[in-house]
Protein backbone atom coordinates (compact mmCIF):
# COMPACT_ATOMS: atom_id res chain seq x y z
CA UNK A 1 0.00 0.00 0.00
CA UNK A 2 1.24 3.46 -0.91
CA UNK A 3 4.41 2.35 -2.69
CA UNK A 4 5.82 4.60 -5.41
CA UNK A 5 5.39 1.73 -7.91
CA UNK A 6 1.62 1.98 -7.38
CA UNK A 7 1.67 5.39 -9.10
CA UNK A 8 2.44 4.14 -12.62
CA UNK A 9 -0.70 5.77 -14.05
CA UNK A 10 0.66 9.15 -12.98
CA UNK A 11 4.07 8.76 -14.64
CA UNK A 12 5.13 12.12 -16.00
CA UNK A 13 8.59 11.30 -17.35
CA UNK A 14 9.41 7.71 -18.22
CA UNK A 15 12.72 6.56 -16.74
CA UNK A 16 14.42 6.36 -20.17
CA UNK A 17 13.44 9.96 -20.98
CA UNK A 18 14.55 11.10 -17.53
CA UNK A 19 17.93 9.37 -17.85
CA UNK A 20 18.44 10.79 -21.37
CA UNK A 21 17.71 14.32 -20.12
CA UNK A 22 19.91 13.99 -17.04
CA UNK A 23 22.81 12.74 -19.15
CA UNK A 24 22.31 15.34 -21.89
CA UNK A 25 21.67 18.40 -19.74
CA UNK A 26 24.00 17.95 -16.77
CA UNK A 27 27.05 19.42 -18.48
CA UNK A 28 25.54 21.08 -21.56
CA UNK A 29 27.04 24.53 -22.05
CA UNK A 30 25.22 25.35 -25.31
CA UNK A 31 21.64 26.47 -24.65
CA UNK A 32 20.61 25.63 -28.24
CA UNK A 33 21.83 22.04 -27.83
CA UNK A 34 20.11 21.75 -24.44
CA UNK A 35 16.81 22.91 -25.91
CA UNK A 36 17.16 20.42 -28.77
CA UNK A 37 17.50 17.65 -26.15
CA UNK A 38 14.45 18.94 -24.29
CA UNK A 39 12.54 18.93 -27.59
CA UNK A 40 13.56 15.29 -28.15
CA UNK A 41 12.06 14.51 -24.74
CA UNK A 42 8.94 16.54 -25.58
CA UNK A 43 8.50 14.53 -28.77
CA UNK A 44 8.99 11.25 -26.89
CA UNK A 45 6.30 12.25 -24.39
CA UNK A 46 3.75 13.91 -26.66
CA UNK A 47 4.45 12.93 -30.26
CA UNK A 48 4.44 15.46 -33.08
CA UNK A 49 4.17 19.09 -32.11
CA UNK A 50 5.93 22.40 -31.89
CA UNK A 51 8.15 23.81 -29.15
CA UNK A 52 9.04 27.48 -29.07
CA UNK A 53 10.58 29.71 -26.44
CA UNK A 54 9.68 33.40 -26.36
CA UNK A 55 11.87 35.85 -24.47
CA UNK A 56 10.62 39.03 -22.83
CA UNK A 57 11.96 41.75 -25.13
CA UNK A 58 10.12 44.63 -23.47
CA UNK A 59 12.31 47.71 -23.07
CA UNK A 60 11.98 50.55 -20.54
CA UNK A 61 10.85 52.98 -23.27
CA UNK A 62 8.07 50.72 -24.57
CA UNK A 63 4.45 51.71 -23.82
CA UNK A 64 3.57 50.48 -20.31
CA UNK A 65 0.58 48.44 -21.52
CA UNK A 66 2.58 46.50 -24.14
CA UNK A 67 4.69 43.39 -23.78
CA UNK A 68 7.26 42.63 -26.46
CA UNK A 69 8.16 38.99 -27.04
CA UNK A 70 10.94 37.64 -29.25
CA UNK A 71 11.34 34.02 -30.26
CA UNK A 72 14.60 32.71 -28.81
CA UNK A 73 14.27 29.06 -29.84
CA UNK A 74 12.04 26.96 -32.08
CA UNK A 75 11.68 23.37 -33.18
CA UNK A 76 10.34 24.57 -36.55
CA UNK A 77 12.49 27.45 -37.85
CA UNK A 78 10.76 27.43 -41.24
CA UNK A 79 7.32 28.29 -39.84
CA UNK A 80 8.50 30.04 -36.66
CA UNK A 81 12.00 31.48 -37.10
CA UNK A 82 14.19 32.55 -34.21
CA UNK A 83 14.09 36.31 -33.82
CA UNK A 84 10.41 36.66 -34.70
CA UNK A 85 8.79 39.35 -32.58
CA UNK A 86 5.29 39.83 -31.22
CA UNK A 87 3.76 42.87 -29.60
CA UNK A 88 1.17 41.79 -27.05
CA UNK A 89 -1.48 44.09 -25.69
CA UNK A 90 -3.32 43.40 -22.42
CA UNK A 91 -5.61 40.39 -22.76
CA UNK A 92 -6.72 37.67 -20.34
CA UNK A 93 -3.88 35.52 -21.83
CA UNK A 94 -1.15 38.15 -21.21
CA UNK A 95 -2.48 38.82 -17.71
CA UNK A 96 -2.52 35.11 -16.83
CA UNK A 97 0.76 34.03 -18.43
CA UNK A 98 2.99 37.09 -18.51
CA UNK A 99 1.77 39.23 -15.60
CA UNK A 100 0.61 36.66 -13.01
CA UNK A 101 3.00 33.94 -14.22
CA UNK A 102 0.42 31.18 -14.43
CA UNK A 103 0.38 28.29 -16.92
CA UNK A 104 -2.05 28.73 -19.81
CA UNK A 105 -3.73 25.68 -21.34
CA UNK A 106 -5.60 26.22 -24.60
CA UNK A 107 -7.60 23.39 -26.09
CA UNK A 108 -9.46 23.53 -29.36
CA UNK A 109 -9.80 25.85 -32.31
CA UNK A 110 -11.76 28.51 -30.45
CA UNK A 111 -9.28 28.77 -27.59
CA UNK A 112 -6.31 29.15 -29.94
CA UNK A 113 -8.07 31.58 -32.28
CA UNK A 114 -8.99 33.79 -29.30
CA UNK A 115 -5.36 34.02 -28.15
CA UNK A 116 -3.05 33.84 -31.16
CA UNK A 117 -2.96 36.25 -34.11
CA UNK A 118 -1.21 33.56 -36.18
CA UNK A 119 -3.90 30.95 -35.57
CA UNK A 120 -4.20 30.18 -39.30
CA UNK A 121 -0.51 29.15 -39.37
CA UNK A 122 -0.97 27.05 -36.22
CA UNK A 123 -4.03 25.31 -37.71
CA UNK A 124 -2.30 24.73 -41.06
CA UNK A 125 0.49 22.88 -39.21
CA UNK A 126 -2.12 20.64 -37.57
CA UNK A 127 -1.85 21.95 -34.01
CA UNK A 128 -5.05 22.42 -32.05
CA UNK A 129 -3.89 22.80 -28.44
CA UNK A 130 -1.22 24.67 -26.51
CA UNK A 131 0.47 24.74 -23.13
CA UNK A 132 2.29 28.00 -22.34
CA UNK A 133 4.53 27.85 -19.26
CA UNK A 134 6.05 31.02 -17.78
CA UNK A 135 9.80 30.82 -17.08
CA UNK A 136 11.03 32.88 -14.14
CA UNK A 137 14.27 34.60 -13.19
CA UNK A 138 14.39 36.20 -9.74
CA UNK A 139 10.61 35.95 -9.41
CA UNK A 140 9.85 37.71 -12.72
CA UNK A 141 8.55 36.12 -15.94
CA UNK A 142 11.46 36.32 -18.39
CA UNK A 143 10.30 33.88 -21.06
CA UNK A 144 7.59 31.44 -22.07
CA UNK A 145 7.94 27.75 -22.96
CA UNK A 146 5.29 26.98 -25.56
CA UNK A 147 4.19 23.53 -26.67
CA UNK A 148 1.60 23.05 -29.39
CA UNK A 149 0.18 19.67 -30.27
CA UNK A 150 -2.49 17.81 -32.18
CA UNK A 151 -4.21 16.73 -28.96
CA UNK A 152 -7.70 18.16 -28.63
CA UNK A 153 -7.32 17.93 -24.84
CA UNK A 154 -4.22 17.67 -22.65
CA UNK A 155 -4.07 14.88 -20.08
CA UNK A 156 -2.97 16.00 -16.59
CA UNK A 157 0.24 13.96 -16.93
CA UNK A 158 1.00 15.71 -20.26
CA UNK A 159 0.60 19.12 -18.62
CA UNK A 160 2.81 18.03 -15.72
CA UNK A 161 5.42 16.70 -18.16
CA UNK A 162 5.49 19.97 -20.13
CA UNK A 163 5.80 21.97 -16.90
CA UNK A 164 8.71 19.78 -15.81
CA UNK A 165 10.44 20.16 -19.19
CA UNK A 166 9.95 23.94 -18.92
CA UNK A 167 11.59 23.94 -15.51
CA UNK A 168 14.51 21.91 -16.88
CA UNK A 169 14.77 24.36 -19.80
CA UNK A 170 14.82 27.51 -17.66
CA UNK A 171 18.57 27.79 -16.94
CA UNK A 172 19.33 27.16 -20.61
CA UNK A 173 16.71 29.65 -21.81
CA UNK A 174 18.16 32.31 -19.52
CA UNK A 175 21.51 31.86 -21.35
CA UNK A 176 20.02 32.48 -24.81
CA UNK A 177 21.17 35.70 -26.49
CA UNK A 178 19.31 38.78 -25.31
CA UNK A 179 16.56 39.97 -27.62
CA UNK A 180 17.64 42.57 -30.15
CA UNK A 181 16.16 46.00 -30.54
CA UNK A 182 13.30 46.35 -33.01
CA UNK A 183 14.52 47.65 -36.35
CA UNK A 184 12.88 50.94 -37.27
Amino acid sequence: MGHMNDMTNDTVLPRAVCEQLCNALAREADPQAALRQIDVARHALLGAGLLTVNLDATRPGDPPDEIQLQRGWTSNPEAYPVGGRKRKMPTPWTEQLLRRGEVFIGEGEGALAAVFDDYSTIAALGWCSVINVPLFDAGRVRATFNVLGSQTRWAPTEVAGVRLLALLATPHVLRLPCPTEVDS
